[in-house]
């Protein structure tokens, strides 16, 4: 039986990567879209051990023949779109380049599909920001969406046009609904992220404190892995539907600190201040997304708890601080980090 080809958009991501070693195991052959850059940025590929076993072509969202060669490249059975300008943050420092990449460019590759091969399947990763401060206490495939970031507003815009072109031209083009997820290769401007990766350092006397932003705001926080499994589910089904993959479970960024000072044996308030430098202009109070739809259609539910989620990565950062500092060399992207408090942003500007 001739194996399936799949080409990842963002496969150097955590969700490309996690995504590119999911597809391995099931007999794929893989391709990654990546742009070329002085410094490369595999290092997530190498840490799930995929950097390898996958097929790279340089390409660019903003340019529709790279595109195009990327598709004849790999002559996909499907296609993945996990590229996006993702940090939240950024999208309002970079309102206009975070609406061509992220949203914009989706056009792009669903025209693109369209003419060459529109029996292709195709994903758009659309996101839980979309929703925004939403009236409802939990979101579902209905609640109305109220985007508060020019992130949430270019997702929403890529979810409409995948959408659209399913409608319009009888393509097999699915959105998931993705609520946040997290992992140990995580980007380290993500507040999950970041946060573990700090407890690491305080504990080994590497760094003497943390400013963050509203602690008070609320997630549903899951297990980046497991969501890519829901991804795939999506894609095997005989009509393209749209899905939410979330925990039904919310916490605060307060509870998320906590859980991971206590894992090493820190009181949190010691060490944690609060800087409005890190405060969204329109931030979202609460977000919980209703998987329903999910578990009952594709047999998909989370496993991992969010408690055990946050000790899995400040562990996992903890074990990489050490192996640094005894010297061992590692496919990692901390050391390499500007500290945040020396980047400058638009509203300091101001």
């Amino acid at each position: 039986m001739k194996s399936k080809r799949a080409l990842i958009s963002g496969v150097t991501g955590q969700d490309g990567a996690y995504l590119a070693k999911l597809l391995l195991s099931k007999g794929y052959k893989v391709f990654g879209t990546f742009r070329r850059a002085s410094t490369p940025n595999f290092w997530r590929l190498q840490h799930v051990d995929v950097y390898s076993k996958i097929n790279l072509i340089p390409a660019d969202l903003l340019d529709m023949g790279s595109l195009i060669n990327a598709i004849k490249i790999s002559d996909p059975d499907e296609i993945y779109n996990m590229a996006a300008m993702s940090f939240v943050s950024t999208a309002f420092e970079q309102p206009v380049g975070n609406s061509q990449i992220t949203g914009t460019a989706v056009t792009r590759f669903v025209e693109a599909i369209k003419a060459l091969n529109p029996n292709v399947k195709f994903y758009q990763a659309s996101s839980s920001e979309m929703y925004g401060n939403s009236n409802t206490t939990i979101q579902n495939e209905e609640t109305p969406f109220s985007p508060a970031s020019p992130y949430g507003a270019a997702k929403l815009y890529a979810h409409w046009m995948t959408k659209i072109y399913h409608e319009s031209y009888d393509m097999f083009a699915v959105s998931g609904i993705l609520f946040n997820h997290e992992s140990p290769i995580r980007g380290i401007e993500f507040v999950t992220r970041k946060i573990t990766n700090a407890v690491a350092q305080i504990k080994l006397g590497l760094k003497k404190d943390i400013s963050v932003g509203n602690i008070e705001s609320k997630r549903d926080w899951g297990y980046a892995p497991e969501y890519m499994e829901a991804i795939y589910l999506m894609m095997q089904q005989d009509k393209p539907k749209t899905y939410i993959i979330s925990t039904n479970e919310t916490y605060s960024v307060k509870e998320m600190v906590k859980t991971a000072f206590e894992e090493l044996d820190l009181d949190w308030e010691k060490y944690v201040k609060i800087d409005k430098k890190f405060f969204r202009p329109l931030d979202i109070n609460l977000l919980r997304g209703d998987n329903s739809k999910a578990k009952n259609e594709l047999g998909w539910e989370p496993k991992t708890k969010f408690h055990d989620l946050i000790k899995l990565m400040v562990n996992e950062d903890f074990k990489r601080w050490k192996m640094f500092l005894d010297g061992k060399v590692f496919p990692w992207d901390a050391p390499l980090y500007p500290s945040e408090m020396n980047i400058l942003q638009k509203k300091e500007l101001m």
